[in-house]
């Protein structure tokens, strides 16, 4: 039988490309708004394109709920690009909004002197062989200096190093690819990142479908971690 996987449909999402690549790795995907579907959820996907804010109004509620629910039941969760950066604490982009809070590290503007936004491809460096806190195994098979695709003018700083499982640098240099336990995300679009991105999805579905584990902290960080809508 073939891997599942939930596609959260937060209203801005590349949802299209992100569902053929999953079924590229052998996942069948289904996009869902539905708080419920989310819930019981194991493999769980959450794209992003665009601002931050907009992306942040489509977590929220009984969604958010939802989400927090189906990791402190032993979900994964994978952030794309702009779902990436929901993960963290907060955004500083066009004003402060917060973040789900899932990995410590606030979302900030990529600097001056270099094009703005970052508009496509760039190396990953530092790639973690190990994995960073209980996500084991979502980088195999990637190498140093591997290619990605990026589409961002924003990128977190100040995640501990031992959620850091690459990097990349535009103008500084931050986290690519962070994750604790069963929470994991790509600044990157990894759906458009050819054979490396389809690694990559593989490998994540394979983690969440029993072929590999992390820690339980994710569901600690889902009981705890803010649930306000503040922005």
């Amino acid at each position: 039988m073939s891997a599942r996987a939930v596609v959260i449909d937060a209203g801005i999402g590349n949802l299209g490309n992100v569902v053929r690549a999953l079924g590229a790795v052998g996942a069948v995907a289904e996009v869902t708004r539905e708080a419920e579907v989310v819930a019981g959820a194991r493999c769980l996907v959450l794209p992003g394109v665009g601002a931050f804010a907009a992306a942040r109004e489509g977590v929220v509620g009984e969604m958010e709920a939802a989400l927090r629910g189906a990791l402190a039941e032993g979900a994964w969760l994978l952030g794309l690009c702009v779902g990436y950066q929901l993960l963290f604490e907060a955004s500083e982009e066009d004003g402060v909004t917060e973040g789900l809070g899932l990995l410590p590290g606030r979302v900030t503007r990529l600097p001056d002197g270099v094009p703005w936004p970052q508009i496509g491809w760039n190396r990953l460096h530092g790639v973690a062989r190990d994995g960073a806190e209980g996500a084991a195994g979502f980088m195999a098979g990637v190498d140093e200096g591997a290619w990605v695709y990026f589409v961002h003018g924003y990128a977190p700083e100040g995640v501990p190093e031992e959620m850091v499982l690459a990097r990349a640098t535009h103008g500084r240099s931050f986290p690519a690819v962070a994750g604790r336990g069963r929470v994991v995300g790509t600044q990157f679009h990894p759906e458009r990142s050819g054979a490396v991105g389809l690694r990559l999805l593989g490998n994540f579905v394979a983690m969440a479908h029993g072929d590999g584990g992390g820690a339980d902290e994710p569901a600690a960080v889902a009981a705890t971690g803010s649930g306000e809508n503040s922005r």
